[in-house]
């Protein structure tokens, strides 16, 4: 199978050369098309008012032989380049390895996630893989969120993986030998509090920092608590976003001209 790989923390970071690598040593072709720089929670934008450029990588600890290329757009971009240029003949797309997790509503600002959608919005099945690092933590299991992928796409592969779904999977920072094991998820609730810091630069002048603490509601059956206690995540995603309930309601709210 071959496979287009992107991601959103650039064409260097640890991650992506991880997942290339177990996806190579696998057997499958992976070609990367990723952003030169990092890109983390620009979501799902695509560059329209200039014109993009892609441009051949070497070496940075990818197997020889990879055809890896750097792209100065967005995530979401980089697979659309991808697909329609240097790796049109890719059969998935995988977006990853994400320094950090991509749970709950964390998915609707993830570059990492939004690369993923891009190919499923493509017409091809799409996988967006994150390892739950917090920031302060000595190690990046980067091995185990690559093994579970490799795992996850045999087991799909025997399963006919059907192009209109898109997988949302994350990985816990531990060791693959304490993985518990895998759950399929549904998105769990992630509330950012106290998101905006107000500094003082050295003139008085006001400034601020959008970052914010996550507090997550442990829900049976979420992304979150799975992770939380040590399983791989799997949520299947889909792109209709219609709240079908409402729509009855508002016809007979009288919206609707007869």
């Amino acid at each position: 199978m071959k496979v287009l790989v992107s991601n959103d923390d650039g064409v260097f970071a640890p991650g992506i050369v991880a997942l290339t690598g177990a996806l190579e040593s696998e057997g499958y072709e992976p070609s990367v098309v990723a952003p030169d720089r990092e890109r983390s929670s620009v979501g799902h934008a695509i560059t329209l008012t200039r014109p993009l450029r892609v441009w051949k990588i070497e070496g940075g600890g990818y197997p020889t032989g990879t055809n890896v290329f750097a792209s100065d757009g967005t995530p979401s971009d980089c697979v659309v380049l991808g697909l329609e240029t240097v790796a049109s003949e890719s059969e998935m797309v995988i977006s990853g390895i994400n320094r950090g997790p991509n749970l709950a509503d964390d998915l609707t600002y993830s570059g990492t996630v939004a690369a993923a959608m891009e190919g499923h919005f493509l017409g091809k099945p799409s996988l967006a893989i994150s390892l739950n690092f917090v920031s302060g933590e000595e190690c990046e299991y980067y091995e185990t969120a690559a093994g579970a992928a490799v795992l996850i796409l045999h087991r799909l592969r025997d399963l006919q993986f059907p192009g209109s779904i898109l997988l949302n999977v994350n990985v816990p920072n531990i060791p693959a030998s304490a993985v518990r094991g895998f759950r399929i998820t549904r998105k769990g609730i992630r509330i950012y509090r106290e998101k905006v810091t107000p500094l003082k630069d050295p003139k008085g002048r006001s400034y601020y920092w959008i970052s914010g603490r996550p507090d997550d509601q442990m829900d049976e059956g979420s992304d979150v608590r799975a992770v939380a206690e040590g399983f791989v995540s799997i949520t299947p995603i889909h792109m209709d976003m219609t709240h079908y309930p409402s729509i009855e309601l508002l016809r007979r709210a009288g919206f609707e001209s007869k």
